[in-house]
């Protein structure tokens, strides 16, 4: 059920943004997915997602990169119950969606919260591939659905946390320390 990619250049990491920074909040621009900078783009998201622990997608503002572009990859999240593997897209939008539930979210944006935000549990996502332009439909659900979502929503200038629930659905982010007398203590 994976996406045909196209072969990207090797990818670099980046370091993500964090809120309040201004571009988490603008609505970014259309591209052309051909233009030897959005590709490059494409590879620094996949390399930065891949070494950030927990991190399961990645769109260009949260690289400081004002553009539709993002990746995710739930394949081995436990949450994941449908899985297209690696999903680069390009100017995405969301085509239908239904079924709103509620489920707990964070963000390498915003990495001392997380919080509980309400998303459709059904979604089809069209957008285009990197290099080709080819403009693909995916249809899925549960996890993959919500970080499709939460990714989108960075394109649109939004983070999870216009979308809480409430106050009372925000959380600090629990941080596990490796006991005394380990390797990394």
């Amino acid at each position: 059920m994976s996406l045909a990619l196209p072969t990207l250049p090797q990818g670099r990491v980046l370091d993500v943004v964090r809120a309040p920074s201004q571009i988490l909040s603008m609505s970014a621009a259309l591209v052309d997915p051909a233009h030897p900078a959005v590709v490059q783009l494409c590879a620094d998201l996949i390399a930065t997602m891949r070494v950030s622990p927990g991190c399961v997608g990645l769109a260009g503002p949260q690289v400081g990169v004002a553009a539709q572009a993002f990746c995710v990859d739930v394949s081995t999240h436990p949450k994941t119950r449908t899985s297209h593997g690696l999903i680069v897209l390009l100017n995405p939008e969301i085509v239908e969606a239904s079924r709103n539930e509620k489920g707990r979210e964070g963000c390498m944006s915003v990495p001392d919260l997380t919080g509980d935000v309400r998303r459709a549990s059904k979604i089809i996502v069209a957008g285009q591939l990197p290099l080709s332009g080819e403009r693909v439909l995916i249809t899925t659900d549960a996890f993959e659905a919500r970080a499709l979502q939460h990714e989108i929503d960075h394109c649109k200038g939004m983070l999870f946390l216009d979308r809480v629930i409430g106050a009372h659905a925000l959380y600090a982010r629990k941080v596990y320390l490796a006991p005394r007398g380990t390797a990394d203590s």
